[in-house]
């Protein structure tokens, strides 16, 4: 209500419409897990280029698929994507010392071999000093610099305060000092492993059982993967162990996400059917499987051709058919062309893809004019003698979508009176995302009737509801389906066209 309405006039009062829009969440964004030589292991990085994994990760490294599948899926449309990274015990992080200061890397690896710390005193006040980061290989080359430090705890710029989560080189540098006037470091420049050598550790893959045990921790609920707000697609380069991918299959569902999986380097066309077993589970719908792996030039091999997993082009073809047709196009066909593919480790015939399609193998194809494409869009639940209503990865994926897209839409309405007001605006809040899903073409039919409907009521939220704190809400949508065989009929005309 307005003011207290004492002198005769006109008031004014402004009324909430009720109108909440819902906006649609990402659907591409890939969280790509791996061994890598470089980058913390204890939270994921988020990433919108190749040259930040570059940066973060120390780029690609023939003993990894990891920075091979991110650039493939850059390559090929991909826009944004996290990375976890996987490293065994035995790595060690590299640190030194500069008086009181103990100066570690910012995580385990080799890599900080290739860079020292230098610490100079200002002249004018010597208790303030300024630490760079150089990279000597490089002419000394200032990659970081932190000015007007101090060694005081109590000082807005001391030392820890500044540098610690803010330093791409650096973490957890402390000081050694007794407080409360620590005494202030000596001009030097030293390498940053100069008191403790980093070391790469053992590199583990996607065949050993501590990455395995790894990378399933990482997905636990409170672990690394439970920490990310929002991912879609999930690749784990080089991974076919049926146990773990079943695990991670229920993992990534929790998550209403999508896991790309790759066929083994060494399956063919008689024995990758096979080795879908414990792959196929009641959470086989989050998933799909794409065969063979891809020819691609590799940059540190002087450009010689290698097979790699297919997981990080389809996760880049994704993100791409996406953006330019919307999450309900199957990413397949002639438009799914892989960029930076040479050719494929198998070359199937029509009959050998006839062969594996029923049985929810996505195949990928070298075809006369468009080049390699995937020629497969079936989820892992797309076996033809299971009849799914997951048989399509684009009809999961919608689902998924709208899912998470109302999950997030709707959290206002937590703590609101349940009655007929809040359900009339339930209904047309989702409903106008409905429908301006339904004018991109996101479903079937030709009105909003035959497309999708929206029910909040009586019916569906009853008296005992009510009493328990429960308002019901049911979406229905009319799913497109691709086009998966296309049939020609043609008939010889025999004798004269009627008219």
């Amino acid at each position: 209500m307005p003011v207290a309405l004492l002198q005769p006039g006109v008031y004014i009062e402004e009324l909430p419409s009720g109108v909440r829009t819902i906006t649609g969440v990402a659907t591409s964004i890939t969280l790509f897990v791996g061994w890598a030589p470089r980058g913390p292991t204890n939270r994921a990085l988020r990433l919108t280029s190749f040259a930040d994994y570059q940066r973060a990760y120390n780029g690609l490294d023939s003993r990894s698929f990891l920075g091979y599948a991110v650039r493939h899926f850059y390559d090929n449309g991909g826009a944004d994507a996290y990375v976890l990274r996987i490293a065994d015990a035995t790595a060690v992080t590299a640190a030194c010392d500069i008086g009181d200061i103990h100066i570690p890397a910012s995580s385990p690896g080799a890599w900080a071999s290739n860079f020292s710390v230098r610490l100079t005193r200002r002249a004018d006040d010597p208790t303030r000093f300024t630490i760079d980061v150089i990279q000597p290989s490089a002419n000394n080359a200032v990659l970081e610099s932190f000015a007007n430090l101090s060694m005081t705890a109590t000082d807005p710029r001391f030392v820890t305060a500044v540098i610690n989560g803010r330093s791409a080189f650096i973490d957890n540098l402390t000081v050694t000092a007794p407080p409360p006037t620590p005494p202030t470091p000596a001009d030097a420049t030293v390498a940053l492993n100069a008191t403790t050598n980093g070391v790469d550790g053992t590199v583990i893959g996607p065949a050993d059982a501590t990455f395995l045990t790894a990378l399933t921790t990482a997905f636990d609920v409170g672990g690394i993967a439970d920490r990310i707000d929002l991912f879609n697609i999930v690749c784990v380069p080089g991974l076919t162990d049926g146990p773990t991918i079943a695990t991670l299959q229920q993992r990534v569902r929790d998550r209403r996400a999508f896991l790309i999986v790759d066929a083994g380097q060494t399956e063919i066309v008689s024995t990758v059917v096979a080795s879908l077993a414990g792959k196929t589970g009641v959470n086989a719908p989050n998933s799909a499987l794409f065969f063979p792996w891809v020819m691609a030039p590799d940059p540190l091999q002087q450009g010689a051709l290698r097979p790699f997993p297919p997981s990080g082009f389809m996760a880049g073809i994704f993100a791409r058919t996406d953006a330019t047709r919307g999450v309900w196009k199957a990413p397949a066909g002639t438009e799914a062309s892989i960029t930076g593919a040479a050719g494929l480790a198998i070359t199937m015939s029509d009959a050998e893809n006839g062969q594996l399609n029923p049985s929810a193998v996505n195949c990928l194809r070298t075809l006369p004019v468009y080049g390699t494409v995937a020629w497969g869009a079936r989820t892992l639940d797309g076996n033809d003698a299971r009849g799914s209503e997951w048989k399509y990865i684009p009809v999961r994926r919608t689902a998924l979508f709208l899912e998470e897209s109302l999950y997030r839409g709707t959290q206002w309405v937590v703590f609101e009176p349940n009655d007929e007001p809040l359900w009339a605006q339930i209904r047309l809040n989702i409903g106008a995302f409905m429908q301006g899903l339904f004018r991109q073409g996101a479903f079937q039919g030709t009105t909003p009737r035959q497309a999708y409907f929206v029910k909040c009521d009586r019916e569906t939220t009853t008296q005992a509801d009510i009493n328990l704190g429960i308002v019901n809400i049911f979406v229905g949508f009319a799913p497109l389906k691709p086009a998966e065989f296309v049939v020609l009929k043609i008939q010889q005309i025999a004798g004269e066209i009627p008219t």
